[in-house]
């Protein structure tokens, strides 16, 4: 909670237009808006004096199940759920 006395600084941010507007959407969805969640992860990482979320570099193994992934060649079609799911 703000004391009388504080004063209340800007934020900017640079942010991708797409991911904004992406975001904004759960913030309605949870009743919040940008600038209270702004908030709360700021509150959130004084509180746990870093981020509140574990943040690392995925190793070589990761990497290379996140390209495959993406690749649209390594992917199996399917032309049901049920073919997927006999598959399994």
């Amino acid at each position: 909670m703000q004391h009388a006395s504080e004063k209340i600084r800007t934020l900017h941010a640079k942010i991708a237009p797409k991911l904004k507007a992406s975001v904004e959407l759960v913030f309605a969805q949870l009743g919040i808006t940008t600038t209270e969640t702004i908030r709360l992860f700021l509150k959130q990482v004084e509180l746990h004096q870093g981020l509140p979320f574990s943040v690392a570099i995925p190793n070589t193994e990761t990497v290379a199940a996140m390209a495959e992934a993406n690749n649209p060649a390594t992917m199996n079609r399917y032309g049901s759920f049920r073919e997927l799911r006999n598959q399994m």
